[in-house]
């Protein structure tokens, strides 16, 4: 699953910037993170340039799955092809740079497994997981992100959270994700019942085989990871969206012999994922949501598709192809 971000550029003796969409919803002026990234790019460049840029949307638009922020990304990448730069090479060693275009934008400078803390701009690259078996279900709704930040802080300064509250939290994922790696699984694993934000949390499912088996996979299973992973989000979008809810009830499949191992809201939403075990067990959430769920009082389609996670090789590997 991708947009698709297609870069034309050469220098010139003053900038311009067009940015067209197949999807009307996209914004096509300043506030188009690929506009701001270019701009910030040409502008620690020192140089002006004739640049367009075409997204061809196929990730929903207000779905929580980042897809801006890549796209941002991903313009610069095909920009640096074009000038035959390497400004990008600039930002990835001063990730503050990417972090003025938007809060997770650094992460995709990254790519695979990485760790955000604060609002996104402090990255970490974690050890990279190999693929995990996806569904992603994407409601015929949009969720304002700003909106759902609002939201958000609201409810925080009702009862009284601070930004201090997850740092102990990050800290236990951080050593029982390393502790996974070295195989030093404790019996019962590390679970105990708490819960926080994790970033990182939408990849910690380990390699997918059918045999069930992968020693990443099992470790990362047993450390008691899954069960303490939440998106927060949750509860002040469900109440507002209960359909969202239900979908996520369908993805989970608690009590079958196919149950996710996470199932969560993206980000703000309104998409949702689920994490597999098998290609077999990703089916079978498929086939529960069908092509309907209900919202209110009327019924509300809902578009699954079966994917992978893309660890960062992979990720870098498919990034730029050359059109002519």
């Amino acid at each position: 699953m991708h947009d698709l971000v297609t870069v034309t550029a050469k220098r010139a003796g003053t900038t311009t910037l067009r940015i067209t969409s197949n999807d009307p919803r996209v914004p096509t002026d300043q506030r188009n993170t690929a506009w701001k990234m270019i701009d910030l790019a040409l502008e620690a460049l020192e140089t002006t340039a004739d640049v367009e840029v075409h997204i061809d949307k196929r990730l929903p638009v207000q779905g929580g799955l980042g897809a801006g922020s890549g796209n941002a990304v991903a313009a610069l990448v095909g920009l640096d092809a074009e000038l035959g730069t390497s400004i990008r090479s600039v930002f990835t060693r001063k990730i503050e740079l990417p972090a003025k275009v938007g809060s997770d934008v650094p992460l995709f400078f990254v790519g695979g497994t990485v760790l955000g803390v604060g609002r996104g701009q402090e990255v970490y690259p974690l050890p990279d997981i190999e693929p995990t078996w996806c569904v992603i279900a994407v409601p015929e709704i949009g969720v304002s992100t700003p909106q759902a930040f609002r939201d958000w802080d609201a409810l925080c300064a009702v009862e009284g959270l601070t930004a201090e509250a997850g740092t102990a939290r990050l800290e236990k994922l951080s050593r029982s994700y390393a502790s996974a790696f070295r195989g030093e699984i404790p019996e019962g694993g590390f679970g105990d019942g708490s819960s926080g934000v994790f970033s990182v949390g939408e990849d910690l499912a380990g390699p997918q085989e059918s045999t069930h088996e992968s020693i990443y996979g099992s470790a990362l299973v047993r450390t008691g990871i899954m069960s303490w992973i939440e998106n927060d989000f949750e509860r002040v979008i469900f109440p507002q969206h209960p359909s969202l809810a239900e979908i996520k009830r369908l993805l989970a499949g608690s009590g079958t012999p196919e149950a996710a191992l996470l199932a969560s809201l993206s980000g703000s939403g309104s998409a949702l994922f689920g994490l597999y075990l098998t290609r077999e067990d990703a089916e079978a959430a498929q086939k529960r949501i069908g092509t309907q769920v209900r919202d209110q009082a009327r019924e509300l389609k809902v578009r699954t598709t079966i994917t992978r996670t893309l660890p960062r090789s992979a990720y870098w590997k498919q990034m730029l192809k050359n059109v002519d």
